[in-house]
C-alpha cells in the first residue's frame, strides 16, 4: 500500500514541470527582458524611493499555496526591478559597486543549473575555481604554492586573512586553546574599512587589540609612526603580529606605501595583508600597476571581484602566500567528508579546507567567464577609464566656483562639496535630492568633519555624460538647496537633465 501511494503521489510531487515547452518558453522570456533591462538602463532611474504600498507587498504571510510561475515573475518585474539598488545603471557613483555584464549574468544562470556545491569532492566545477586561483596568483605575482578561495566579500576575506596570521603567530594549538592571554595587536590606518575593526572582533581580539594609525595628506598610513607604535607596544609587553596595508582607501581610494608596509613587516616579523577590495585589480591597468608596487610582496591580498572585475555579485577572493598556513587555519577532517584517493570523494584538498563554508556556491565560474570573454587587458582598460573619469569630474569641480574639491584624486573616487553656509547639512541634503531625483546616485562620507559628495566611479557604462548630469544635479539642487531658508526645496519648472 505504501509502494502504491507513492508511485500515484510521484508526479505531484516533483518540482519538475509538468510542462517542459511551457518552462523553456517562460525562461526565454526572463532572459530576453533581463538583457533588454541592462540594455536599455538608461531609460530608467539610477534609483527611486520605495512606496508604501510597494514596501507592504513584501510584508505578506507565508506563501502555503502553489502560484503560477508567471504571475511570481510578473510581481517580481512589476515590483522589485524598478526598486534595485541601481549600480547597473551608469549613474551609480555613490558606492564602490561594478556594474556587471550580461556575460556575467548568464554564467550566473549557468551554475545555478549545475547547482554544484564547491565545497570539496572531485568535479570539475572546483577545477574551475582553481584556475581562477592560478589566473589570480599569476595577476599578483605571488608563488606557486599560493592558496586561493572565492568567498561573499572581502569583509569575509579580511576575517579569514586575521584568522591566518593568528593562527601563524600562535601555532595550531589556537584552533583549540583560544586566544585567550596572547595580548596580540594588529596595525592599520585611520582610513581603513571598518570591516577590519569588525574582524578582529570577531576573531575574538577585540577591536581595542587593532591600532589605526595616523595617515597622511594623501590618507595614505604613516609608516615611521606605524614603527613607532609597534615599538611601544613590545615595551609594553604586547605581540604585535598584523599589519593591514589598503589598496584603495573606502573614503578616497588611497593606496598605502606597499613596499615600505612590505619591508617593515619583514623586519619585525609580521603578517603583512593588503585590503585591495578593488584597488588589487588595478594590477590589471599599465597606468595603474607601477602604483602597487609590493602588492606581490603581501602575506595575503583580498578583493572583489564584483567591483573593479564587473562580475556580478557576489565574488569576494582572498589569496594567501602560504597555502600550508591557509590550510592550517582552515582544515577540519571530519569522517562525514572522509577523502578518497578515486571516487566522487577524491580531489583533496578541498575547498573547505581553506575557508569555514562546507556549502559553497560556484562563483568562479561567472569569473571565469569574465576573464576568459573579455581577457585582462580589457578589463585593465575599463579600470584606467574609470579613472580617467574621475579625473574629469575632478576637473569639472575645480572649473567650478560654486564646488571644491575635499581630497586628492588617487583612483575613480572624487570628494567634493557644494559652497554653502550650512555646509554639512546642505550638502547631505543635495545627495538625497540627486538620489531620489534618479539622475544619478552619489553617497557621502566624513573627511575631517566635513561632509563631502562622494563618487565613486566604478560602473564600465559611465560616460562623461553621466559626470556632466551629475554636476548638473548638484548645482542645481545645491542653488535650491542654498536660497530656501528653511530647508525645503522650492518647486522649479525644470529639474537638471538626465545623462541620456
Amino acid at each position: 500500500m505504501v509502494r502504491e501511494a507513492l508511485l500515484q503521489s510521484e508526479s505531484s510531487h516533483t518540482l519538475d514541470p509538468q510542462d517542459w515547452d511551457a518552462i523553456r518558453a517562460q525562461g526565454h522570456r526572463m532572459l530576453d527582458d533581463m538583457i533588454d533591462y541592462i540594455a536599455n538602463i538608461r531609460d530608467r532611474p539610477v534609483w527611486q524611493p520605495i512606496p508604501d504600498d510597494v514596501r507592504a507587498r513584501f510584508r505578506a504571510e507565508l506563501p502555503r499555496q502553489a502560484s503560477e510561475l508567471g504571475d511570481v515573475y510578473r510581481e517580481f518585474t512589476d515590483f522589485v526591478v524598478p526598486y534595485a539598488t541601481g549600480n547597473v545603471h551608469p549613474g551609480f557613483m555613490g558606492w564602490v559597486h561594478g556594474g556587471g555584464t550580461a556575460v556575467g549574468m548568464l554564467a550566473e544562470m549557468l551554475a545555478a543549473g549545475l547547482n554544484a556545491n564547491l565545497g570539496g569532492r572531485d568535479h570539475i566545477p572546483i577545477e574551475v575555481e582553481r584556475q581562477v586561483v592560478e589566473w589570480t596568483r599569476q595577476m599578483l605575482g605571488f608563488p606557486n604554492e599560493a592558496s586561493g578561495i572565492f568567498v561573499t566579500g572581502t569583509s569575509m576575506a579580511n576575517l579569514m586573512a586575521v584568522l591566518v596570521a593568528r593562527t601563524t603567530a600562535l601555532g595550531q594549538s589556537v584552533r583549540q586553546c583560544g586566544v585567550e592571554g596572547a595580548a596580540l595587536t594588529a596595525y592599520t590606518s585611520k582610513a581603513a574599512h571598518g570591516c577590519i575593526t569588525k574582524a578582529m572582533d570577531i576573531a575574538g581580539f577585540g577591536s581595542d587589540a587593532l591600532r589605526c594609525i595616523e595617515v597622511d595628506r594623501f590618507h595614505r598610513i604613516d609608516v615611521a609612526a606605524l614603527r613607532c607604535r609597534i615599538a611601544l607596544d613590545r615595551e609594553a609587553g604586547l605581540n604585535p603580529f598584523l599589519v593591514v596595508g589598503s589598496a584603495g582607501t573606502v573614503d578616497i581610494g588611497a593606496i598605502d606605501d606597499l613596499v615600505a608596509l612590505s619591508a617593515l613587516c619583514r623586519e619585525e616579523g609580521l603578517w603583512f595583508h593588503v585590503d585591495g577590495a578593488f584597488g588589487a585589480l588595478g594590477i590589471l591597468s599599465p597606468v595603474l600597476a607601477p602604483r602597487l608596487a609590493g602588492l606581490e610582496s603581501a602575506d595575503s591580498i583580498a578583493l572583489d571581484f564584483h567591483k573593479w572585475g564587473q562580475v556580478p555579485y557576489d565574488a569576494g577572493f582572498l589569496i594567501v602566500r602560504d597555502g600550508q598556513r591557509h590550510r592550517d587555519t582552515f582544515s577540519s577532517p571530519a569522517a562525514y567528508l572522509r577523502r578518497e584517493t578515486r571516487g566522487l570523494s577524491a580531489g583533496s584538498p578541498w575547498p573547505c579546507d581553506l575557508g569555514p563554508d562546507l556549502s559553497r556556491g560556484f562563483r568562479a565560474l561567472k569569473t571565469w567567464f569574465t576573464l576568459k570573454t573579455f581577457g585582462t587587458e580589457r578589463l585593465g582598460a575599463v579600470i584606467t577609464r574609470t579613472c580617467a573619469l574621475a579625473g574629469y569630474l575632478e576637473s569639472r569641480v575645480l572649473a567650478e566656483p560654486r564646488l571644491e574639491l575635499l581630497a586628492p584624486v588617487q583612483l575613480n573616487i572624487v570628494c567634493f562639496r557644494y559652497r554653502a553656509a550650512d555646509s554639512n547639512k546642505v550638502n547631505g541634503d543635495i545627495v538625497m535630492d540627486i538620489q531620489e531625483s534618479g539622475i544619478a546616485a552619489p553617497s557621502t562620507t566624513l573627511l575631517d568633519g566635513e561632509l563631502a559628495i562622494r563618487a565613486a566611479i566604478v560602473n564600465h557604462r559611465t560616460e562623461a555624460r553621466d559626470i556632466d548630469a551629475l554636476i548638473a544635479a548638484v548645482l542645481e539642487f545645491g542653488a535650491r538647496r542654498s536660497a530656501s531658508e528653511d530647508g525645503a526645496v522650492p518647486e522649479l519648472e525644470q529639474s537638471p537633465p538626465l545623462a541620456m
